[in-house]
């Protein structure tokens, strides 16, 4: 953009200059392993069960990872009704003074079997929302997919194989399977979750005190942690198209065809 007097503005230049980033030195085990090569795919780290205690791991073995905050703040305005915020802030009463806090809450995910949420506070809104974008990929989880319609034979992982229940405070939520081309029925921030997690069919009920988002959130995290816990019987694995993770292309294919 060009102002009056013929340059470009500092707010284009801005942009334009690409953001420096430091090389990364990792400091955990498993992060010196990533960057020799020795692991070069994250299932490795899940199949194992170890713990990612470095953002930059997600990063590495995760390129295509894509990132958004919830809207968990106040809703400002005359009774409450006006937009949601990204920042919940709280305030404590002090001889001092007030002293504000902030808190916010991101989601990282591949759009392919991968997502991870996480919550930063600081009192300052940009230490909050860097803490959580960095929490979010240290809470990474592999998500079971499976297909929501028994009228079909394609076996498409768009949906969850079988229905599970979360919970958290009062708020209790139940995951149903749904056939393709439903849609996410569902409240909207879960639905960003559930987005980039890879589910594109669900059908959901809520039970409790929604309103409270950072509740409502944790208990949908609680049951798609359920979804990996129940034992399945391998010959249902094909029967229901439940997949671990990401889709593989051969796996695509096969699927497609």
């Amino acid at each position: 953009m060009v102002n009056k007097e013929g340059k470009e503005s500092t707010a284009d230049i801005e942009e334009a200059v690409p953001e420096k980033r430091a090389e990364w030195k990792p400091v955990t085990v498993l992060g010196k392993k990533v960057k020799e090569g020795i692991i070069t795919d994250i299932d490795e780290i899940f199949d194992a069960g170890q713990t990612i205690l470095e953002a930059v791991i997600v990063d590495v073995l995760l390129p295509g990872v894509e990132e958004d905050l919830l809207l968990i703040g106040q809703a400002k305005g005359k009774f409450g009704g006006g937009q949601r915020r990204i920042f919940r802030q709280t305030q404590k009463k002090t001889n001092e003074g007030n002293k504000i806090q902030f808190t916010t809450c991101a989601v990282v995910g591949n759009r392919n079997g991968y997502v991870g949420v996480g919550t930063g506070k600081s009192k300052e809104t940009v230490p909050a929302r860097d803490k959580a974008k960095r929490q979010a990929r240290l809470n990474l989880m592999r998500i079971r997919r499976g297909c929501g319609s028994w009228e079909t034979d394609a076996r498409q992982p768009t949906s969850i194989p079988f229905a599970v229940t979360g919970r958290c405070g009062s708020v209790r939520i139940t995951l149903m399977p749904a056939p393709r081309g439903k849609g996410l029925v569902i409240e909207k921030e879960c639905a960003k979750i559930l987005r980039l997690a890879g589910i594109k069919d669900i059908l959901s009920k809520t039970k409790g005190q929604t309103k409270t988002k950072l509740n409502l959130i944790n208990a949908l995290l609680d049951a798609l942690k359920k979804l990996s816990e129940l034992k399945i019987k391998p010959e249902d694995i094909q029967k229901l198209g439940i997949v671990e993770g990401r889709i593989k292309e051969t796996e695509k294919t096969v699927g497609e065809a």
